[in-house]
């Protein structure tokens, strides 16, 4: 290189030296407008913040927004002057701006005469922030954000959305201010400016959404959804639709919506459509255009009031809620619901016999209720007894994990006028049990009077013992002979108590009680040939009732426990209805003997196929998988969505028996305990349940809690994946148990090495990392650190790559007459403890 080259090199370098430094192509800085033609873009290059365009108008009409730069088809998210538009000017006159004003640190809008047409208004009464060193910058996540020099966000378009719900936005409603975002659909097609419909949270019951009508000077809802029930843990519902995890926040001070995408996932969005449907729109990269994913209102029953008043909308039918028949049944037959139902016979309040509460499970609880905070079941149902004028209430306990949560409230809901926007959901999460005020004559008739946690029956049974067996064979299909029902319940409940105590009714007429001779004659006197199984307090026989197979159990007479589990037994099942857990179908009780009727199920218990290896070739991958997410789903069930809390404590193999299609249903309820309202964890002397799987916490405090099923779950997920039994001597190498050579796997990274043989050509290895990641979340030693059963359905359903590491798990070690704690780092064993007390299986 010459002496000239080198000179001018080095006077270009001076010369760059010598300019201002370039600001990113992400931010606006005061000094330097963005005017029509440019663009400012995220730094992944997602979106794009500029003037737009989309009449035929002359001159055209210009909008500020922002949209997703990196697809073809302009689509808005977000526009700044929805209701002012700007029109673009030949020189000399200033073309449009938008600006970030040096003095307030406000992005301004200014018209080609310099006139603002919208700003941020940074300092509306308060004083101006300092404008040195702020900058507006688009985020990758579509937000644009005034930013001070340490980072504060002064002011976000997140917080002022148009028609568009972005993954990581909020549509809030907070407590004291009230007012919270709200998406407010376009005029049209072609018209962003605001439309008719609009989403949001009701100002007066932040616990619900809406779509609303604004159009014609009256809010008119146009779809709601369901009250909040607190339905997950750490004060976060989570749902998935297909790619967006959607999720709803509870803080002290506010609640929101918002969602987020996994990994992957193409752009995808919420919208309010200008013709009022609130739809999940996904980038569907293939056919270049959007697909809709869902949309809402959708059905028969999505739509607000669909039944009128007093009316509910099952499915794709009107009908009157219990106590209420059509105002006008031509019009109602005829297809016409706005006028509703009426009551058959005026409420009595507290004279003339007074009224009752039917209960109504499954149900949508109607719009227009009365919120009551920090209320038991009890004192929730005291409310509306007490007032005349409450003609319903519903009850949730919002407090949603043992751990700390910003609410620690429960949800009592009341109504005080005509119910409206009622739907009948079914057993689905987000569900409440609506209790229903009815007239005294007709609650006696119903047996649906209603005492604080229960449902009290009538207090005088049917003089008709043939019209109770009548109902109750034709209700369960079978011909077991029943005998008088009072006689027969005092003899299950003599000496240990009513069933009323644990507030779910009297268990008598919610199913069959057999003869006792009937049952000898189908097990041919208890036969060891009838014989299928054996637990910890009596063995299991198969038998035919009415033609149908049955399993029936026999409690043993010689335990002292006998009476109080199947007093459990009784009371639990025959009140829980899920398909992953086992149905109770009756009981026979004579003398000492004391029996439970259960469906047949003809695979029998897990672990005598998990475990029997001429058999396990039956359980591939795909089966076990779905092994794992039918049992989670059953204590999700347990744990959460039936009226109870209620803490299995013996979950194992042996207590998971599957049906003809190799569907899991969780058995055995001897042990189960209920918990109240407000009860987190109990403490109990007696500490029952099965080496291996039960908590350190109950196996050496006797503290049981949600988590120390959890805890059972993931040694028994543990088993599934390995397909080695918890303490067995085969295939973990020398450790002590299972979790002890998990561990260890997991530390060496060979998780991928865990699975069964057997099912090595049909596992995924994915599928067997995600189970022995959550595995070991569960099985931690502290419980706070479990995950609840909520979490690990949806990571289940959806995989995870956010799961956190596991905490060193705790197992025991069983040595003749003691148990050791094992705290797991493998080469140090943390203390020995001795136990007593316990009872295996």
């Amino acid at each position: 290189m010459d002496c000239s080259a080198i000179a001018c090199t080095a006077a270009l370098l001076l010369l760059l030296l010598a300019l201002p430094p370039c600001e990113s192509d992400d931010r606006i800085v005061a000094g330097k407008p963005l005017s029509p033609g440019a663009t400012i873009v995220s730094e992944d290059g997602s979106f794009a913040l500029g003037f737009f365009s989309l009449s035929n108008s002359t001159p055209a009409k210009l909008y500020l927004g922002i949209w997703y730069n990196d697809i073809p088809e302009l689509t808005v998210v977000w526009v700044a002057n929805r209701d002012a538009p700007v029109t673009n000017t030949t020189s000399p006159a200033p073309p449009p701006n938008l600006s970030l004003a040096a003095d307030t640190s406000d992005l301004v809008l200014s018209d080609a005469g310099g006139r603002a047409v919208w700003t941020t208004n940074l300092t509306a009464g308060a004083p101006a922030p300092p404008a040195a060193g702020v900058a507006a910058v688009l985020l990758n996540n579509g937000d644009l954000v005034i930013r001070s020099p340490n980072g504060t966000a002064l002011w976000q378009s997140f917080e002022h959305p148009a028609d568009t719900l972005l993954p990581g936005m909020k549509i809030r409603a907070r407590y004291r201010t009230r007012p919270g975002e709200r998406l407010v659909s376009w005029r049209g097609p072609g018209d962003p400016s605001p439309g008719r419909f609009s989403f949001g949270a009701d100002p007066d019951r932040v616990i619900q959404l809406f779509v609303w009508d604004d159009s014609n000077s009256a809010r008119r809802p146009v779809m709601r959804s369901a009250p909040w029930t607190g339905y997950m843990v750490a004060s976060q519902y989570q749902a998935n639709t297909s790619l967006v995890y959607v999720v709803f926040v509870v803080t002290e001070e506010e609640m929101y919506l918002t969602y987020t995408l996994a990994d992957g996932a193409p752009h995808t969005r919420y919208l309010l459509a200008y013709s009022g449907e609130y739809q999940l729109q996904s980038w569907n990269r293939s056919a270049a255009a959007w697909s809709v994913l869902g949309e809402w209102p959708a059905g028969f029953c999505s739509r607000y009031g669909r039944c009128g008043a007093n009316g509910y909308c099952d499915g794709t039918a009107c009908r009157c809620l219990d106590g209420f028949e059509p105002a006008s049944a031509e019009e109602w037959d005829g297809g016409v619901f706005s006028r509703g139902c009426r009551r058959k016979e005026a409420l009595r309040c507290g004279g003339g016999g007074g009224d009752g509460f039917m209960a109504m499970a499954g149900m949508k609880s109607p719009d227009g209720f009365r919120r009551v905070w920090n209320r038991s079941l009890e004192e929730c149902a005291a409310e509306c007894r007490r007032n005349c004028s409450c003609v319903a209430y519903a009850y949730a306990d919002l407090r949603l994990s043992s751990s700390a949560s910003a609410v620690d409230a429960t949800r009592c809901l009341v109504w005080d006028g005509e119910l409206v926007d009622t739907v009948k959901m079914g057993d689905v999460t987000g569900s409440d049990t609506l209790y229903l005020r009815i007239a005294g004559s007709r609650a006696g008739g119903e047996r649906a009077k209603t005492n604080a946690l229960k449902i009290v029956l009538p207090a005088v049974l049917t003089s008709s013992v043939s019209l109770l067996a009548g109902i109750s064979l034709a209700w369960f299909k079978f011909k077991g002979k029943i005998g008088n029902g009072r006689r027969l319940r005092k003899q299950i409940w003599g000496g240990m108590g009513t069933p009323d105590e644990l507030g779910e009714g009297n268990p008598g007429q919610e199913f069959v009680l057999f003869r006792f001779d009937d049952i000898m004659a189908a097990t041919r006197n208890f036969s060891e040939a009838c014989m299928i199984g054996q637990g910890g307090f009596g063995k299991v026989y198969m038998g035919m009732l009415g033609g149908q197979e049955v399993a029936i159990k026999r409690l043993s007479k010689d335990s002292h426990q006998g009476s109080e589990e199947f007093r459990n037994e009784v009371t639990l099942i025959a009140k829980l209805q899920h398909r992953n857990l086992v149905r109770l179908l009756g009981c026979s009780v004579k003398g000492d003997e004391k029996i439970l009727i259960y469906e047949y199920l003809p695979n029998k218990s897990l672990d005598a196929i998990l475990f029997d290896n001429s058999r396990k070739m039956m359980l591939d991958w795909p089966t076990r998988f779905n092994i794992i997410k039918g049992v989670a789903r059953g204590l999700l069930y347990l744990h959460h969505d039936s009226r109870l809390t209620i803490i299995h404590r013996d979950l194992k193999a042996a207590n998971v028996l599957l049906d003809a299609e190799m569907r899991p249903k969780i058995a055995d309820f001897g042990m189960a305990r209920i918990f109240s309202d407000r009860q987190l964890k109990a403490n109990t002397q007696r500490v029952v349940g099965t080496f291996g799987y039960m908590a350190p916490e109950y196996a050496m405090e006797g503290i049981f809690s949600i988590k120390s099923d959890v805890y059972s779950f993931g040694v028994l997920l543990l088993e599934v994946v390995t397909g080695t039994r918890r303490s067995s001597m085969d295939g973990i190498m020398g450790f002590p148990n299972l979790i002890a050579y998990v561990w260890h796997m997991w530390m060496e990274g060979n998780t991928k090495d865990l699975a069964d043989s057997s099912i090595m050509d049909s596992c995924l290895l994915d599928e067997i990392l995600l189970c022995s990641h959550i595995a070991l979340l569960c099985v931690q030693e502290n419980p706070d650190d479990r995950p609840v059963m909520s979490h690990v359905v949806y990571a289940l359903d959806n995989g995870s790559t956010t799961l956190q590491s596991p905490n060193r798990p705790a197992y025991f070690v069983q040595r003749s007459n003691e148990i050791e704690l094992v705290r797991d780092d493998i080469q140090n064993s943390m203390g020995s403890f001795t136990l007593t007390n316990i009872d295996g299986r």
